[in-house]
Order: C-alpha cells, then structure tokens, then sequence
C-alpha cells in the first residue's frame, strides 16, 4: 500500500471533522450569547456558548493560563504527531484509518481555538434532568468516536482479517 494511499482516508476525515467543527463553533459563537443556555430536548440537550481554558471536563481550567496554554498546545502537538506515527505504521485497513482520522481532526479543530482564542468553543450540552455532562463540541464528538473505532478495530480486526485474501467478484469463498 503507498504512503499517499494509507494516508487518503485519515486526511480526508480530519479534514471534513475539522471543517464541520470550525464551522460548528462560528455559529454558536455568532448566535448563543455567552453562558446563556438554550433547550433544544426538554430534559436532555441543550446549547450554550462557553469557553473552556482546560483539557476535557475542563480539567486544569482553574491553572495558571501562562502555564497551561503552552503546555497544552505543545501536548496536543505531540498526540497529533503520535497518531500521525500511527497511521504510518498501520496496515491501513479495517475502521482504524478512519477511527485515527476523527482523533486527528479532532485534535485540530480544538488546537485551531486554542492556538487563535486561547480557549476552545464548547456549546453542546448533553443533561438529564439536572445532571448535565460537561459542555463539549463537534471536536470531541469526533475524538470520542475515533477513539470507540479504534477499540472496535482493535477487538476485531485480526490479523487474519487484514491479510485474508478477497474472494473474486462473484464468487463464493
């Protein structure tokens, strides 16, 4: 398999992620006042526009800001070059390739805001009743989902899945 064809399917799903996600978070930025939340389910998903200086959760939110934004642009540089390595050294079948595509376009879409805003634009919010799960966006939805395919990948694609040969076109194995 060529180096441009292994890449192919991870590009292209970072790019539409990270594309969905940018676009995602100009409209609740032009449209949801901040912190002013809006139902869109009674009792289960709303909107909100926040900004969250931490990690997931927004974890490290309450740190020092001169500290935590280098570190956290330079962590999220490293596990894009760690999933880019990855590609690389996958045999680029099965749903990993696209599963590491999301994680990648993930991880830009949040480090485009982090890197331009100083924070990331979060506005999803998923509740029951009154527990709410922390505010996220479309960056995450893709990280989350490329993280569960890259499990699924794991569990069950083989290796015998990856090497079998294909039967010829209307033939039975």
């Amino acid at each position: 398999m060529t180096i441009l064809r292994k890449f192919t399917i991870p590009a292209i799903s970072a790019l539409l992620l990270t594309a969905a996600d940018q676009a995602s978070k100009s409209w609740a930025v032009r449209t949801l006042p901040l912190f002013e939340p809006r139902e869109l389910l009674a009792g289960f998903l709303g909107v909100v526009h926040v900004r969250n200086t931490g990690v997931a959760f927004s974890l490290l939110s309450n740190l020092d800001p001169g500290w935590v934004h280098p570190l956290l642009i330079l962590a999220t540089l490293l596990a894009m070059a760690a999933v880019v390595a990855y590609i690389w050294h996958l045999p680029g079948k099965g749903v990993a390739p696209f599963g590491l595509g999301l994680i990648l376009g993930g991880a830009i879409g949040n480090l485009i805001d982090r890197w331009r805003l100083g924070y990331v634009v979060d506005f999803i919010d998923l509740y029951w009743r009154t527990h709410h799960w922390p505010t996220f966006n479309v960056a995450d939805i893709g990280i989350t989902v490329g993280v569960a395919l890259l499990v699924t990948d794991m569990l069950f694609w083989t290796k015998e899945h990856v090497d079998a040969p294909r039967p010829a076109a209307g033939r039975k194995p």
